[in-house]
């Protein structure tokens, strides 16, 4: 016997990728519902290659009773009205939205980070995706702060217009075309013209001059992992459309050696280590697209700190950063609490 499965949200970009992965896992699911506003309702979507379409159901009517896991891959607005029902109804919420990222009372979890938190879901009944930009960097960070005790991180990251949705990835193309043609790229989706250019300001700024986006990789990172590191982000939007990137410089108690953290990333889960010192011996975004992994390259000391060493991570922002992230803990539940399949 399987599961019942919502995709909250199933017609963006998102919610898409969950129904591809749910179908390219073959997550043990004996019903799958594709449900998001009232303006997709009747729509039919495809249930990741499987040829199987699915009718999109209207989220303002849609009844959670009886449904096992619901992957909520909408804004924050349509997540306070929706998962609270969801959850009361007994359908466990798995929020890809920055809603619940820092309640007490809700797990973050990145399965490969921190599993044991997932244990803590039945206070509200949902468990919160963390922010794209998070997920891999702490994939990433987490056997090195195993085993050397990680004091303090900066991390300049390098995001792809598919961060901000559908409109991101449209202004991009349509800013580069008026550009090759002698039109006018005026930016409505970002504060300035992203096709050629990069803009250092994702989200809305706060007192201190950091971006929201910012402080999320900040606290996400402490609530994931351990409270007691020191991290710095500046978040940069470039005209990249899927893949994010980033580059990290890690300050430890312990001394660790360049090829130990290479050991250590080679056999770590989820990651996949790519660092020939070479022409080409790294990977880009472009690379990563549709892949689970999250990419570790140019690992090497830092010369200018004590134990110090800096890297270069990719991932597939909508996958890893997104929708795998929230199947596998989809899966995790499924393993540790729900039990069928």
């Amino acid at each position: 016997m399987g599961y019942r499965v919502v995709v909250v949200g199933a017609t963006g970009n998102v919610g898409r990728e969950m129904l591809n992965i749910l179908a390219e896992r073959e997550f043990p699911a004996d019903e799958i519902a594709a449900v998001a506003s009232a303006r997709s309702t009747g729509d039919e979507i495809e249930y990741g290659e499987t040829g199987r379409m699915l009718k999109v159901k209207n989220l303002e009517h849609f009844d959670f009773a009886g449904w096992d896991i619901a992957l909520f891959a909408v804004g924050s607005a349509a997540t306070k009205d929706y998962a609270p029902k969801a959850a009361a109804a007994g359908c466990v919420v798995i929020d890809n939205s920055s809603l619940y990222r820092m309640d007490p009372d809700v797990p973050l979890v990145v399965p490969e980070v921190n599993p044991d938190a997932i244990d803590g879901y039945k206070r509200k009944n949902i468990i919160a995706n963390p922010n794209c930009s998070t997920a891999q960097l702490v994939v990433a960070l987490k056997p090195l702060h195993d085993a050397a005790t990680i004091k303090r991180v900066v991390v300049a990251t390098y995001q792809s217009v598919s961060g901000a949705g559908k409109e991101g990835m449209d202004e991009l193309f349509e800013q580069s075309r008026n550009i090759f043609v002698g039109d006018p790229a005026e930016p409505v989706k970002f504060t300035k013209q992203i096709a050629f250019n990069v803009i250092p300001h994702i989200d809305m700024f706060l007192d201190d001059g950091s971006t929201k986006e910012e402080w999320k990789m900040v606290v996400e990172t402490k609530k994931i992992l351990d409270p007691k590191i020191k991290v710095t982000a500046t978040c940069v939007r470039v005209p990249v459309f899927v893949g994010h990137s980033e580059a990290v410089n890690i300050e430890f108690e312990k001394e660790i050696s360049a090829k130990e953290a290479q050991k250590l990333l080679r056999e770590a889960p989820g990651i996949m280590l790519v660092d020939k010192r070479e022409d080409g011996g790294y990977v880009t975004p472009v690379e990563c697209v549709g892949d689970y992994a999250t990419f570790v390259s140019r690992v090497r000391e830092d010369p200018t700190v004590e134990n110090g060493l800096s890297l270069w991570c990719v991932s597939d922002n909508l996958r890893k950063g997104a929708a795998l992230n929230a199947v596998q803990i989809a899966e995790l539940l499924g393993r540790r609490h729900l039990k069928k399949g």
